[in-house]
């Protein structure tokens, strides 16, 4: 008599969604977010084949081909409805919730009937499951394994990386700093020149309130995860080229640079306490190393896990779980960045506002959009008045922050605001980008509040790499020498192949 199998199968279906959605992201996703939903996957798992197994009169081979096929259903809902989402037949919107979560009851439904009807010995087929998906996990476990075999040096640690920077450094400076980072922030000049909108009257604001506006800065970097670990560190960062290599999409290295950086490294050397905000963006959804981690209760989404849950059939709850979250998150770092003045001590404030980059959840009142989907990369021509509206709602954010900070504040503080790059939305897929596009990706608003001190080191073209090199030389005594300012392309698929782009993107 042959042994009976034992179901592994729906168990390993139930994996496989999320090692391969992980492996076609892992080099911008760390290993350890998948282990929050393979733990939850394994969970609901066991409830559904132990359910199943009662229903069945505790016929496991039964209980486990449901399962699976119910697993199957489940993690294929959020890709078919990507496909059919939105399409009409004869006029009417049949790509809709509400049609395809019948239709995949429905086949639940005749699933479990033919189940419950059958005389076959499932045995075979219970089998047959098992090593398919043995196969598929196998086969993501290696890809996985040949990447990191093949990764470079991504070691970090940056105490090893700063042992001079402490060197003349004599003055305490006592203030809070903030560093508020405004994703996707363009300069006046291009949204002038290609939005058609004159945001003076914002800049006009800060102006009055003592800020200096670089209004002639560029990026150093295209992407968010270039330009804070570069901006963060100090430095550029195109020696990772050749630790990573030019074909690399590996990006645990940098977001360890911004995760554990110099700037932070600085300011708890003189006593301070780091404050970090959640963005919920990966490397700077969380900080380890901060003394106080602000964010949204319901905010702990990655990502990468949000990413995970659209491709599920948790996606029919796509505006609870997304879009009030990320408006949520906006709203309460606004909120809990008034609260800091009344901190004991001095404190260093990062904050990585996901705005006004997409997704599109802000109208000009600050009200929900209902139309746009929840898409983090979704630039283009069509999307800029959705771009330009969550920009007005920003500026007014940015103004009460700034009339309540300096105005709470016992010692005025530093503040910084910068964005990491400029918008997309002229780009066009799968086209090499012209100048005037370079120029829009590029060009960025940057704004310093640097009380009680001449701001005779700042100017107009003043790039990020060069911000806190003159924060802690005006303020802490130091003699960091200022970078010449330089700006680098380089593009999603081979983050690390840099090309100077500073003629092509510099006001002339």
């Amino acid at each position: 008599m042959s042994k009976k199998p034992w179901p592994l199968h729906p168990f390993l279906f139930g994996l496989f969604p999320i090692l391969f959605l992980y492996s076609q992201n892992m080099g911008q996703v760390a290993l350890g977010e998948i282990l929050i939903p393979s733990g939850i996957a394994m969970a609901m798992v066991a409830l559904i084949l132990a359910a199943l197994w009662l229903l069945f009169k505790r016929n496991i081979n039964k209980a486990g081909i449901t399962a699976t096929i119910a697993v199957i259903l489940f993690f294929s809902y959020g890709h078919i409805y990507n496909m059919v989402g939105g399409k009409q037949l004869l006029g009417l919107v049949v790509g809709r919730h509400r049609y395809l979560v019948l239709i995949w009851i429905l086949l639940l439904l005749v699933v479990i009937f033919l189940i419950v009807r059958t005389r076959v010995d499932l045995k075979n087929l219970t089998r047959v499951l098992n090593i398919v998906a043995v196969c598929l996990i196998a086969v993501s476990v290696v890809n996985i394994s040949i990447f990191k075999i093949n990764a470079g040096d991504t070691d970090w640690n940056v105490a090893s990386y700063s042992p001079d920077m402490l060197e003349g450094a004599d003055t305490h400076a006592g203030m809070d700093v903030y560093y508020i980072i405004l994703d996707g922030y363009a300069s006046s000049t291009t949204l002038k020149d290609e939005y058609g909108y004159d945001n003076s009257e914002f800049i006009h604001h800060l102006e009055q309130k003592g800020f200096y506006i670089a209004s002639e800065s560029v990026s150093n970097y295209p992407s968010s995860f270039l330009s804070l670990a570069s901006s963060l560190n100090m430095e550029y960062i195109n020696y990772l080229s050749d630790r990573l290599g030019q074909g690399s999409n590996d990006r645990s290295l940098p977001y360890a640079m911004i995760e554990q950086n110099k700037v932070v490294e600085f300011f708890k050397s003189h006593g301070y306490r780091y404050i970090h905000f959640s963005s919920g963006w990966g490397p700077t959804n969380y900080n380890q190393y901060a003394d106080e981690n602000v964010s949204v209760s319901q905010s702990r989404w990655s990502e990468f896990q949000t990413l995970l849950i659209q491709t599920t059939a948790l996606t029919v709850f796509e505006k609870n779980f997304f879009k009030d979250i990320a408006r949520m998150r906006v709203i309460n770092n606004f909120e809990q960045l008034a609260r800091v003045p009344g901190m004991e001590g001095s404190n260093f404030v990062f904050a990585h506002i996901v705005c006004p980059h997409p997704p599109y959840i802000f109208n000009r009142q600050g009200g929900p959009v209902p139309e746009t989907d929840f898409d983090m990369d979704i630039w283009g021509q069509d999307q800029k008045d959705y771009y330009l509206d969550q920009l007005i709602y920003l500026n007014e954010e940015v103004k009460a922050f700034v009339d309540r900070v300096t105005a709470q504040s016992e010692t005025p503080p530093i503040i910084i605001l910068q964005a990491d790059h400029g918008p997309r939305n002229t780009f066009i897929p799968d086209q090499y980008p012209s100048d005037s596009m370079f120029r829009e990706g590029m060009r960025i608003f940057n704004a310093y509040y640097m009380p009680q001190q001449e701001n005779d080191l700042l100017y107009r073209s003043i790039t990020p790499v060069n911000s806190f090199r003159v924060v802690f030389n005006t303020y802490f005594g130091t003699s960091f020498p200022l970078l010449e300012d330089r700006s680098y392309n380089s593009f999603e698929v081979e983050p690390y192949r840099f090309t100077d782009i500073t003629d092509t993107v510099t006001y002339k």
